[in-house]
Formats: structure tokens, C-alpha cells, sequence
């Protein structure tokens, strides 16, 4: 079964992370951001995968901090959750349309991590973050 469990703990957070690839449902996500508890609903809803998530962070200082930790800790738990990597298609891209945007992505899973991001937003904060 490809689960995993993973907790963080720093001095700003607190997170406890349930993943598994092999179930669907509603698993609860509860950050403190609206916004983000939103986007990590959606991924898992869209991505059929079971996604529980609770993290108490400094939200009084900054969302970041909480933002960051959730994804490492999420990070961790695809790694552990995927094991040896059995099955798993090492090249992926997808077009997706919602709203006014057109996202493109295209995702080489060989461990070489690396970025390139071109957009604008037209506020300075999304959805309080």
C-alpha cells in the first residue's frame, strides 16, 4: 500500500501529514489559510489521492512559514509513499484550463529539482497569502 505519515515539528510549526495514493475521499486539511487549505483540497481531489493535513504555525508572524513546512512535510511523504518508484511514469506534462488562466506544466521526476516560472499576478496577495 503506497501511505505515509509524516510530522514536523519547528519552533514555528507544527504538522501532521497523511498521504495515500491508493485511496480517495475527503481527507480533512486544516492549516490556518483558507486559500492554501483550498489548493491542497483541490490537488488531492483532482489528483485522486487521500490528503489529511493539520498544521498550527505562526500565522500572526507570516504565512510562509506554515506554507513551507506543509510542503516539505508533503514532499516527504511522496517519497516515502512511492517507495522504489515501481510504476511511476518518470516523464509527465499536462495543458489546464480554469477561469481566465492556461497552466502548462511538464514534470521529470528523475530527482533534479528545478524550476522555471513565468506569470504575473495582478495582486500583491492571493487569497490572504
Amino acid at each position: 500500500m503506497r501511505r505515509a505519515q509524516v510530522a514536523r515539528e519547528t519552533n514555528e510549526t507544527r504538522i501532521a501529514l497523511e498521504l495515500d495514493l491508493d485511496s480517495t475521499g475527503n481527507g480533512e486539511i486544516a492549516t490556518g489559510i483558507p486559500f492554501f487549505d483550498h489548493m491542497l483540497a483541490s490537488m488531492s481531489r483532482h489528483g485522486h489521492f487521500l490528503l489529511a493535513c493539520r498544521a498550527d504555525g505562526d500565522l500572526g508572524v507570516d504565512a510562509h512559514h506554515t506554507i513551507e513546512d506543509v510542503g516539505i512535510v508533503l514532499g516527504q511523504a511522496i517519497r516515502e509513499a512511492i517507495g522504489d518508484g515501481k510504476g511511476i511514469v518518470r516523464f509527465a506534462h499536462a495543458l489546464v484550463p480554469m477561469d481566465e488562466a492556461l497552466a502548462c506544466a511538464a514534470l521529470d521526476c528523475g530527482g533534479r529539482g528545478y524550476l522555471v516560472f513565468r506569470g504575473e499576478f495582478a495582486n500583491s496577495t492571493i487569497g490572504g497569502v
